[in-house]
């Protein structure tokens, strides 16, 4: 199964000045995990996570005054829709995440995370243990 099967098509894109409430607002109503952040000055793009964001908190930081520039990780992995899920669960394994952005023709074509691939893995597992049992 590829990353396409599996990822989420709705990417959320915010600014680096959209306070962390903004984003976490943003996040809430798209139903999402992650928000891609598109820097127009550095020409950068990063990602945003709700990880990152309940960090912010824990250190008793204002979500009102913190921005999602400052808490952005711009040392980004970025897959294809053509990868293997399992190339995907591989990159987020040794990196230590749960998102990925999803790059097609040097755009975001989406963003696949843990959930994603183990809601594709399931389904197929079940199958494969109900026709080993029959």
């Amino acid at each position: 199964m590829l990353v396409r099967d599996a990822m989420s098509s709705v990417v959320l894109t915010i600014g680096p000045t959209h306070t962390l409430r903004q984003a976490a607002r943003l996040m809430a109503a798209r139903r999402v995990g992650a928000a891609v952040v598109l820097d127009p000055d550095t020409c950068g793009l990063g990602i945003l996570t709700e990880r990152d964001i309940l960090n912010s908190l824990g250190l008793g930081q204002n979500p009102d005054l913190e921005t999602a520039g400052t808490h952005t990780t711009t040392e980004v992995v970025f897959a294809t829709p053509a990868w293997t899920l399992e190339d995907a669960a591989d990159a987020m394994a040794h990196g230590g995440f749960r998102h990925l952005v999803v790059m097609d023709r040097d755009e975001p074509a989406g963003i696949v995370s843990v959930r994603d691939i183990i809601r594709c893995w399931a389904p197929a597992r079940r199958a494969a243990v109900t026709t080993m049992a029959g």
